[in-house]
Order: C-alpha cells, then sequence, then structure tokens
C-alpha cells in the first residue's frame, strides 16, 4: 500500500511542470532598438517626403502664376507696340495727306503760269508725240494693255514715244527715272509725267501744254485729257 502511494506521488510530481517567461537576452534587446530606430526613421522619411512634395507644389503653383504674370506683360507689351506702330502709320498718313494737300494747292496755283511759260504749240517729236496719244482718247483701260484701242497708263507712253523711235521701258517704275528730272513748274508738251517717287512710280502719263496731259487713267475713264490740278503730278521726265 505504501509502495503504490509513493508510486502515485512521484507520477504527479512528474506531471507538475514550471512555467517559465523567457528572459531578454542582450541580442533581443538589440533587435527591438533596431527597430525602433527604424521606425522611427520611416517616419522621418516619410515627414521628409511629404515635406519635399508640398514644396513641389508650392513650386510648380509659383512657376504657373509666374508664367501667367509673364504671358500677361508679354501680351501687353504687344499691344502698346501694336498701338504704338498703327499711332505712327496714322501720323505717317496724316503727314503725307498733309504733304499732298499742300502739293495740290500749289500746283493749282502754278498751273496758270506753267501754261503760259511752256509752249502750247508742240512741233517735230513732240507734237507727233501728243498727236498719237490724244488720237486714243475715249480706248478703253486694260491692265497690260498695250493698242490699239485698249491701253493701260506705260502701255500708251511706251508706244506714244515708239512713233518717234524713243524706246522705251515697259513699266510705269522704270519710265520715271527713263529721262531728265524736270520740276513741275518747267513742263515742256512732250514730258512724261509719273505719280509716286521716281523709280516706283505706279502711273504715268505725257503732258501736252496748256496745263493739261493724257493718259490711260483707270477703267471708268479710260484714256483721257485732263487738267494736272485733276490728278497732280509727283514729278516729269524730259526724253525728247
Amino acid at each position: 500500500m505504501a509502495a503504490a502511494g509513493a508510486s502515485a506521488s512521484a507520477s504527479a510530481a512528474e506531471t507538475t511542470q514550471t512555467l517559465q517567461l523567457p528572459t531578454l537576452t542582450a541580442d533581443l534587446a538589440a533587435q527591438v532598438a533596431q527597430s525602433a530606430d527604424a521606425t522611427q526613421q520611416a517616419a522621418a522619411n516619410y515627414q521628409l517626403q511629404a515635406e519635399r512634395d508640398a514644396a513641389a507644389a508650392k513650386a510648380a503653383k509659383q512657376a504657373k502664376a509666374d508664367l501667367a504674370e509673364a504671358k500677361k506683360k508679354a501680351e501687353a507689351k504687344k499691344k502698346a507696340e501694336a498701338k504704338k506702330k498703327a499711332e505712327a502709320a496714322r501720323k505717317a498718313a496724316a503727314e503725307q495727306a498733309a504733304s499732298r494737300s499742300a502739293e495740290r494747292t500749289t500746283l493749282a496755283a502754278t498751273t496758270t503760269s506753267t501754261a503760259s511759260t511752256s509752249s502750247s504749240t508742240a512741233t517735230g517729236s513732240a507734237a507727233a508725240v501728243i498727236a498719237f496719244v490724244k488720237a486714243q482718247i475715249g480706248d478703253a483701260y486694260v491692265s497690260g494693255g498695250t493698242g490699239p484701242n485698249s491701253w493701260d497708263c506705260s502701255g500708251l507712253v511706251q508706244t506714244a514715244f515708239k512713233q518717234v523711235g524713243i524706246s522705251l521701258p515697259r513699266v510705269s517704275q522704270d519710265q520715271s527715272t527713263a529721262g531728265t528730272q524736270v520740276s513741275l513748274s518747267n513742263l515742256q508738251p512732250g514730258d512724261i509725267l509719273y505719280w509716286g517717287s521716281a523709280g516706283s512710280a505706279y502711273h504715268v502719263a505725257v503732258y501736252v501744254g496748256d496745263g493739261m496731259f493724257v493718259g490711260a487713267q483707270n477703267p471708268s475713264t479710260g484714256v483721257a485729257e485732263k487738267p494736272l490740278s485733276y490728278d497732280p503730278p509727283t514729278g516729269a521726265v524730259r526724253v525728247l
């Protein structure tokens, strides 16, 4: 019986165990500390990235605002320059109109004296040129026309002078420099009148004396004889 009791006690002792918590070793403590540092560093990195993102967004916003301001200033400058050019063009046009008006007034005032001082009766080659252009009065004006029943201004002048053996250039620009430049106050029958600058004239005609000229004017008038005051020329050349 005693043996049985001892056996039972020994068996109970064998099944009874004591639970113990693991001890925190130095290595484990180091790992925990390292993990904490890593977590702190990650948090710091996230914070730094967030700050960088915010700074980039702010910079982009500022750049956009600066670009818009630059465009606004450029547009304002462009408008100011366009306004300045338009104003200069208007001023130049006004000055040109005033000059043209003064020229008309001067020419109108001198037309009578011009007619009286210049020979109204052409002779020789001048008479032949004038007779030719007057014979074409009433013909149609056609751009590029060189006769025999339709003309443009330079075509009529070229053909008229061809009658007396003088070969003139085909276009007004060249005809305006084909001879010796003469004053409008000293015209002689047979002189070539031109409108525009010498070398860049846009119209020519023949002075026929007595303050009159004959030219292929435009589609509405055709070849016509007009007084100088009708459309005052800019200058004249003499080839005869």
